[in-house]
């Protein structure tokens, strides 16, 4: 690795920058201790959300609202963010985040409670965008489901997939890095997705379903 790829990095983290409503969504989750995504993982959830003009998006794991809201700069107008956390104090300051952000209420589905008890409710193949940013250690029970929400040539999105570098280091095996390091790989080898593991943030896994 060159000398200069850390400072590559930073530049590319910071080549879009989040505007002021992100930016006090940002500040209010941290202040809750719901981390939220980085700078260069929330462009790239914009990016993803307009590529494949995502009209009906799943969100596990609100947090202060950042990461829907970099979402639904990406989605169409008539775009729908259904979003699930466990965390009502969250989700309320998430729903401060869209409404500071203009986003019409209509446009938004909060859901308070554990994702897995509200995923298996949720229709198959509806859906053009899953994002995956809760619990590490159930995971793995996301996607499973995420796949079986998302249509053909849906995208699904996990955040933190290189979980503060330890992903990459074969030395760290606690439970939360195995976890993360297991899934990527099986996800890299299933045969129903396209996967790309990025370098953005804390590492962001995305793959289109074949």
């Amino acid at each position: 690795m060159s000398a200069q790829k850390p400072a590559s990095w930073a530049y590319a983290e910071e080549f879009v920058t989040e505007n002021e409503v992100i930016e006090s969504a940002r500040h209010r989750g941290e202040e809750l201790g719901a981390v939220p995504v980085g700078n260069g993982a929330g462009v790239l959830l914009r990016l993803l959300a307009a590529a494949v003009r995502a009209r009906s998006v799943v969100e596990i794991g609100t947090g202060g609202g950042t990461s829907g809201l970099w979402l639904l700069q990406g989605m169409p107008e008539d775009g729908i963010l259904t979003t699930i956390d466990v965390e009502a104090e969250h989700q309320g300051a998430a729903r401060k985040a869209y409404a500071e952000a203009g986003i019409a209420h209509q446009r938004t589905r909060v859901i308070t409670g554990r994702a897995l008890d509200v995923l298996p409710r949720m229709t198959d193949g509806a859906y053009d965008m899953v994002v995956v940013d809760a619990d590490k250690r159930e995971y793995p029970e996301y996607v499973d489901h995420a796949i079986r929400l998302l249509r053909s040539g849906g995208v699904l999105v996990l955040d933190n997939m290189l979980w503060h570098d330890k992903v990459a280091d074969p030395a760290a095996r606690d439970a939360e890095t195995t976890i993360l390091r297991d899934l990527g790989k099986r996800l890299r080898d299933d045969e129903r997705l396209i996967p790309a593991l990025l370098p953005v943030g804390d590492g962001v896994l995305a793959a289109v379903k074949r």
